[in-house]
């Protein structure tokens, strides 16, 4: 479920040590733990944690610029705690592209539902961001097996249909990919194909 696990960040040693204590009772993964904003950034920036659950009032950089730092950085969701639950903390909190806030003192019961919602975001953010990759990727294969198809119907006087099929051949007999064999192709030229099976 999790891959990188969870950074805990306060400036009290003891609140660290009883969140660390619940998650860990939970089998959550602990990622390390700071005791400022600016140790987070660093530790998030090395660890690459799922999660990061932070207080909001700590010395050297407080929570909310950190967040923000962090969520300009990478996609980890960030969970915040507060002791107070301010109007305008929230409105900051939610800028920041915090995922959750919880008012201290934070009890099992309120911790472990805001964690799964926060993994469960990150989740939905990296499956997402998966499926453009693989969109982006096959936009790209698709411009260069056009560009390789036209180089190849210029080259060998073919037909559109023609050239597609014989790039099709080639790509089986190679079991390499249409769209790597249309890299092959506009890097190296049409001869390319001939090493391929065509």
């Amino acid at each position: 479920m999790m891959k990188n696990g969870i950074v805990v960040v306060d400036d009290d040693p003891i609140i660290r040590m009883d969140i660390c204590e619940m998650l860990e009772e939970e089998g959550y993964t602990l990622a390390g733990e700071a005791k400022n904003g600016e140790e987070a950034v660093e530790l998030v920036a090395r660890v690459k944690p799922d999660l990061v659950i932070m207080d909001v009032k700590m010395p050297v950089m407080n929570g909310i610029k950190a967040a923000r730092i962090i969520r300009s950085m990478q996609d980890t969701s960030v969970l915040l705690l507060t002791a107070y639950s301010q109007r305008e903390l929230v409105r900051d909190a939610r800028d920041a592209g915090v995922a959750a806030y919880l008012v201290k003192p934070v009890s099992e019961e309120d911790l472990i539902p805001a964690v799964e919602i926060a993994l469960s975001q990150k989740r939905r953010i990296d499956s997402l961001k998966q499926d453009l990759e693989r969109l982006k990727q096959s936009a790209e294969d698709r411009k260069a097996i056009e560009k390789a198809k036209g180089l190849l119907m210029k080259a060998y006087a073919l037909e559109e249909e023609e050239a597609y099929r014989r790039m099709r051949e080639a790509s089986m007999s190679a079991r390499m990919p249409m769209g790597r064999l249309a890299e092959l192709i506009l890097s190296d030229g049409p001869e390319a194909m001939s090493g391929h099976g065509a």
